[in-house]
């Protein structure tokens, strides 16, 4: 079961990755200021989404829909753990 969690949260942590990487691209488009601050300023990027949530909304959502997979990825990782450790 841990493998099966660890792949299920490298898949997640890929597909986010792929998924701010897009957002990143588009803010370098609107202007080089703009990704800049989304590289360097921390929560830049949202700031970013949320003043171009129209163009934003397909990566930033596709990334909050990575979230529950990762969890259960970690779920599955702790409960295959649990269950080979010595008791």
């Amino acid at each position: 079961m841990a493998i099966l969690g660890t792949i299920l949260v490298g898949l997640a942590v890929l597909a986010m990755l792929v998924f701010a990487i897009q957002i990143l691209i588009m803010a370098f488009k609107t202007s080089m200021v703009w990704g800049l601050v989304s590289l360097f300023i921390p929560f830049g990027i949202l700031v970013y989404v949320f003043k171009n949530w129209q163009q934003t909304k397909k990566p930033f959502l596709y990334t909050l829909a990575c979230l529950p997979v990762q969890a259960i990825g970690y779920a599955l990782m702790f409960m295959g753990a649990a269950s080979s450790a010595p008791q």
